[in-house]
């Protein structure tokens, strides 16, 4: 599943062919996770103002409403030339003056839904309980201590719950617990202070690691520009149980938590 990092970069790579055009058409393939929310003739003639991110959705600010996409499973976002044909897992283009974007989703796990603003329909229901941006200024440390101490779950899965801060997919998950040295199994509320500060550093370092890389591409990611990303070829234990733990050297281990793939270092993290 694309995650922060996927989604992030791809924002970046939607604001020069974007922001500012106006929208002349919509085609709809089959359907995706929900309704569009609104006729697709009634979205033309509008223009994208800003093109935003709020955890892992794309949020295309418009001078009446705005559109959330969400990659799912298996999304990702191209601009391609307005001619360029729909092949069978392009599920949403979008015609601008500009330039055309293309929803491609083989698993069409992927959403797009328009609302009148972030504050109301769809998007508030879908924005309203996502924890702070790991990026940005309100994810302070006591922030995060805070919403340690108020939960007895395995650490790794409230990363992935959202609720205290988002974009920490499976993949991150992993890797900013094997940098802080903390076991994914420990219950968030027994973390020690040492241990959250290691892990507020941690979450900022990977994520933005992994923008500078481009994410992470294990099967369908790709930027707008059609590249892989290349942020695994770098991990540390994500997806390589059995090999040695590039701090101790002993085999990384994977299990099960929540149907998700864990790896971590049984040595380093405690």
């Amino acid at each position: 599943m694309p995650e922060l990092p996927e989604v992030e970069v791809t924002r970046r790579g939607l604001i020069a062919p974007l922001q500012g055009a106006r929208i002349a058409s919509v085609r709809i393939g089959k359907p995706l996770r929900w309704p569009l929310g609104i006729e697709t003739a009634a979205l033309a003639g509008r223009t994208i103002t800003d093109v935003q991110r709020r955890g892992k959705y794309i949020v295309l600010a418009l001078d009446q409403g705005v559109v959330l996409i969400h990659l799912g499973m298996s999304g990702s976002l191209q601009v391609s030339p307005m001619d360029a044909p729909a092949g069978p897992h392009d599920h949403f283009d979008l015609f601008t003056d500009q330039q055309l974007l293309r929803l491609h989703d083989p698993r069409r796990f992927g959403a797009v839904v328009w609302s009148p603003d972030t504050e109301s329909g769809m998007a508030a229901k879908l924005l309203a309980n996502l924890g702070v941006e790991p990026l940005g200024a309100g994810f302070s440390f006591e922030h995060l201590w805070a919403g340690l101490q108020k939960s007895r779950m395995p650490v790794k899965q409230l990363l992935l719950g959202g609720q205290v801060v988002v974009g920490v997919g499976n993949i991150y998950a992993s890797e900013v617990l094997f940098l802080a040295g903390i076991a994914p199994t420990k219950p968030a509320n027994q973390t020690t202070r040492p241990q959250a500060r290691r892990l507020h550093a941690a979450i900022v370092e990977v994520l933005t690691r992994s923008i500078a890389l481009g994410g992470s591409t294990l099967r369908d990611f790709v930027q707008v520009n059609g590249y892989a990303g290349a942020f695994q070829a770098q991990a540390s234990v994500y997806g390589r149980a059995g090999a040695p733990c590039p701090r101790c050297g002993q085999p990384v281990q994977v299990i099960k938590q929540g149907q998700r793939s864990t790896y971590f270092c049984k040595r380093c993290q405690k």
